[in-house]
């Protein structure tokens, strides 16, 4: 038959399966939404939010110790200090937000790393101390200096 001559009910969506995949893919992504919070942005939206995080720190923090004019006069410094900080930074995030995405992938990718390698080295250890040397027959007449990992014996004598 072609498809000219099949019933209406019988003709399949071409687009249902694509249709179906993003409906719950929206699903999921709102779930997570609800459960954990919006997603992290990219790694220069995050830097810019921590540089406005900073800066609101900074023109929050009141120094005790000055007196009432000085205090206005070091806020007004420290604003600008800020104004001038962000002026520089921003446009560098902007331009370069893919080197951002790429340093903040690469860090994690050490990250994985190091856990890698400390992990390992705590199975040693762990396994180490938790299997028992086994025990030593008397016709065993190797040097008991040789036994474990440690550095090699040096005769001085």
């Amino acid at each position: 038959m072609s498809d000219a001559t099949e019933h209406p009910a019988q003709q399949v969506d071409a687009d249902a399966w694509e249709k179906a995949c993003a409906e719950d893919l929206e699903e999921e992504r709102a779930r997570r939404r609800a459960e954990y919070g919006p997603p992290p942005g990219s790694a220069a939206e995050e830097l810019k939010k921590l540089v406005d995080a900073v800066t609101d720190k900074l023109s929050s923090v009141q120094a005790p110790f000055l007196g009432a004019v000085a205090q206005g006069t070091a806020e007004q410094v420290a604003k600008q200090a800020v104004r001038q900080a962000r002026s520089v930074i921003e446009p560098v995030i902007d331009r370069n937000a893919d080197v951002f995405d790429h340093l903040a992938a690469a860090g994690n990718e050490l990250l994985a790393a190091y856990r890698s390698a400390v992990e390992g080295q705590e199975r040693r250890w762990t396994q180490r101390t938790q299997e028992p040397a086994p025990p030593k027959a008397a016709e065993d007449t190797e040097d008991p200096k040789d036994d474990g990992p440690g550095g090699e014996h040096i005769d001085l004598d």
